[in-house]
């Protein structure tokens, strides 16, 4: 990634309002910015989850959706969802799809760094294998959307904010081809 990565700050109505380097955006008083996240989904259905590297500076160790991202001012977002991808996972996606135009949360990490993200959701499907970015991601997983169901149910802790807010949204939406239930 460049040096001085840029995040789009939003208003209260999610209108873009400015930018600010990426490093300075999160902490305790983070301003509403613009972000995404995205879920790979293989042949088989399964979700791809990964495991947020211990270098990260909100939610180390946790597991989380496959990957986000923020776009750069004038970025399209599905080149950032592309882009993102890559730098992640070493990997490209195909068929990246809005699912959740509209999420939006604040949530703040046990060490008081806030996120305060609109942050539109996308699937895609993965191409080819996994290089991980080790800086981004420690570990990853394929898992049934009915395994993370029961997962989430059972260790909420283990996951990221964000990854408990979105995935029941995404059930309801049909979003993961299951119908209506995990």
């Amino acid at each position: 990634m460049n040096a001085t990565e840029m995040v789009v700050l939003l208003d209260d109505a999610g209108r873009p309002i400015g930018e600010t380097p990426k490093e300075a955006v999160h902490t305790q008083e983070t301003p509403l910015h613009l972000a995404f996240s995205c879920y790979l989904l293989n042949d088989l259905g399964e979700l791809l989850l990964t495991r947020r590297s211990p270098e990260k500076k909100t939610w180390p160790g946790v597991w989380t959706n496959s990957f986000c991202g923020h776009p750069a001012p004038g970025e399209d977002a599905e080149d950032a969802v592309l882009r993102r991808a890559h730098y992640e996972l070493g990997v490209d996606v195909r068929r990246v799809e809005l699912v959740l135009p509209d999420f939006r949360y604040r949530a703040v990490d046990p060490s008081g760094i806030v996120e305060n993200e609109l942050c539109p959701v996308y699937v895609a499907r993965v191409l080819g294998s996994l290089r991980p970015n080790p800086l981004e991601v420690s570990d990853y997983a394929w898992m049934s959307p009915g395994l993370l169901a029961e997962a989430l149910e059972r260790t909420p802790d283990a996951f990221s904010p964000w990854l408990a807010l979105q995935f029941p949204q995404l059930v309801e939406a049909q979003a993961l081809g299951l119908g209506a239930r995990a």
